[in-house]
């Protein structure tokens, strides 16, 4: 974030010295886009559109609380050079809003607290795009206990330990089941599912990183639930990926859950507690219940690429001119 704009300023004049003119410029929340124009505004058209978008941030991400504020101000300079701001949900919009003015009131001798409502009118939300399998995978979903998948990051801001947590409380009732972690472990595999992996081996069905992408929605087609247990989440790619494959979500009723789900669903998807998820999930155990197929075909619809894309071509088509909404 810090350095990264001066490559990829050498990158856009280098393709626009073979004459390409763009007509929009679109960086995520990774680019200090303000260094980005700085070092090539002068190669790029001056009618060109400027979109930033917010797949995530780095002031309210968990474990960004410390006394370094450089990351979050560029995220933020990064919004004051865009001429447009582009969020992934309407939660993660509203997060970032609600902490930004405690982040610029408390930076000395930065009275710029004024900036935020100016940010906000240049806000929308477009949710990721989803690339669905077009068929039904070839594996067979198989007889047997309740499938569990994790298929989220190994990291500690996903709350392994309290997933791992509720599959020894599982084993612990004697209720049965079966799990697949699939991921990438990473330099050091969080401690409570490594505890996992040695005392609930009974259980594991699979365990870590799947090499090709068939296989990868073969496992989200055989899983028949999948949870989450996070402290955060500003959209959901991974739940939405499996949900797509039919696994039933057991998710926290928060974060960007709430609108990825259907309000009709909430009561089926979204746990209140730990408790809660274990009910539902000791429940489940006893029918194997995938999520129903008139949500599975509303995920489908709304996030999958085809249907992202017409919405983002729309947006694009619809900008004003540069500096405006």
């Amino acid at each position: 974030m810090q350095g990264g704009a001066a490559e990829l300023a050498r990158q856009v004049r280098a393709i626009t010295a073979t004459g390409f003119r763009p007509d929009v410029l679109v960086a995520t929340d990774m680019v200090n886009l303000a260094a980005l124009l700085g070092l090539a505004r002068d190669a790029l058209p001056g009618s060109m559109h400027t979109v930033l978008y917010m797949h995530e941030n780095q002031l309210t991400y968990p474990g960004r609380h410390r006394p370094d504020r450089s990351l979050p101000l560029v995220n933020w300079l990064s919004q004051l050079a865009a001429d447009h701001i582009v969020f992934n949900s309407t939660f993660h919009r509203d997060d970032w809003f609600a902490h930004l003015p405690h982040l610029l009131a408390n930076v000395p001798d930065l009275p710029e607290t004024a900036s935020v409502p100016l940010l906000q009118v240049r806000s929308a939300v477009l949710p990721i795009g989803l690339d669905f399998p077009a068929a039904t995978p070839s594996a067979v979903r198989q007889d047997g206990p309740l499938h569990i998948l994790w298929n989220h990051r190994w990291e500690q801001d996903k709350r392994p330990d309290r997933f791992c947590a509720l599959l020894h409380r599982l084993h612990d009732a004697g209720i049965p089941f079966k799990v697949s972690f699939a991921g990438e472990p990473g330099a050091h595999t969080p401690p409570a599912m490594v505890s996992a992996r040695e005392q609930l081996d009974e259980h594991i069905d699979h365990w870590g990183y799947l090499d090709s992408r068939a296989d990868y929605w073969e496992l989200l087609y055989r899983a028949d639930l999948v949870v989450s247990t996070t402290d955060h989440e500003f959209f959901g790619l991974s739940v939405l990926e499996a949900l797509g494959s039919g696994a039933m979500p057991l998710l926290p009723h928060g974060f960007s859950y709430p609108e990825l789900i259907p309000e009709r669903w909430h009561a089926t998807c979204l746990y209140r507690n730990a408790d809660d998820l274990y009910d539902r999930v000791g429940k489940l155990a006893g029918t194997n219940t995938r999520a129903p197929a008139a949500l599975v075909r509303h995920i489908r619809r709304r996030f999958s690429w085809p249907a992202v894309a017409a919405a983002y071509d729309e947006w694009l088509d619809n900008l004003g001119s540069p500096g405006t909404s």
